[in-house]
């Protein structure tokens, strides 16, 4: 369903993308895991179309989504949906208008038709009591919930998800991942995450993908990546301190 070919990026003379190559299976949710830096958001955005690559290809479905334009890229997008960190709700809309917006604006449904599926997405996310709450009035946790069911409300085959539980404590963090899973379950979208929720994350996806500096070191399903005897990947995955890579 996506393929990414030779991928190079790179910011102020600094290449960050060092000639990545990625699939994704249509219906498989991986992780891209790795130390701040290293590429991950950027990798993401990218196959997201919210980058464009300096070099290499990335195809969805066999179509090229930087070259691509007019009607088949705005198809293209419509079938994906993208969760920003913070949840990029608009603040002087209530919840309900939040998920309703792109219903709204991109189609022609009928007003009750939009209110039908959206509360029906915020039942799914557990937020079915707060339709008429403003961004404001709401925990770091439900934004995440509201901001998934806008993304939610259009049923995307893709959904991408940019480290989705940062800024969360530990439980509401896990209840997110949860929630994803959930949902990957229910909807069967192809699904990419973005993540420092380790070892967690190796619970609900099928594959993992490790970024160091920006090139893929190992991509496997969770129990190699966890089992991996390379030693970078062994330090970063059990959250050592002391070995072949420093942070500081």
């Amino acid at each position: 369903m996506i393929k990414v070919e030779d991928l190079h990026k790179s910011f102020d003379g600094v290449e960050v993308i060092k000639g990545i190559n990625l699939s994704v299976d249509k219906g498989e949710i991986i992780a891209l895991i790795g130390g701040s830096g290293h590429g991950k958001s950027v990798l993401l955005k990218q196959m997201a179309g919210l980058l464009k690559p300096d070099r290499g290809h990335i195809l969805i479905d066999g179509l090229e989504i930087g070259r691509i334009k007019g009607r088949a890229l705005s198809h293209l997008r419509s079938r994906m949906g993208f969760l920003f960190q913070g949840g990029a709700l608009f603040d002087s809309m209530t919840v309900l208008d939040n998920v309703a917006f792109p219903l709204r604006e991109k189609t022609r449904l009928k007003e009750a038709e939009i209110k039908e599926k959206v509360f029906h997405v915020l039942e799914m996310v557990g937020l079915s009591e707060a339709e008429g709450k403003f961004p404001s009035q709401l925990s770091g946790g439900m934004i995440k919930r509201a901001a998934l069911a806008r993304e939610l409300v259009w049923n995307p085959e893709i959904m991408f998800f940019d480290e989705p539980t940062t800024g969360l404590d530990p439980i509401i963090g896990h209840s997110i991942l949860k929630l994803i899973d959930n949902l990957h379950r229910t909807y069967g979208f192809t699904g990419i995450i973005v993540t420092h929720e380790i070892p967690r994350v190796f619970d609900i996806v099928d594959r993992v993908a490790m970024l160091y500096e920006g090139v893929i070191l190992i991509s496997g399903p969770p129990e190699e990546v966890r089992n991996s005897e390379d030693p970078i990947v062994r330090q970063f995955v059990r959250g050592e301190t002391e070995g072949p890579v420093t942070y500081g």
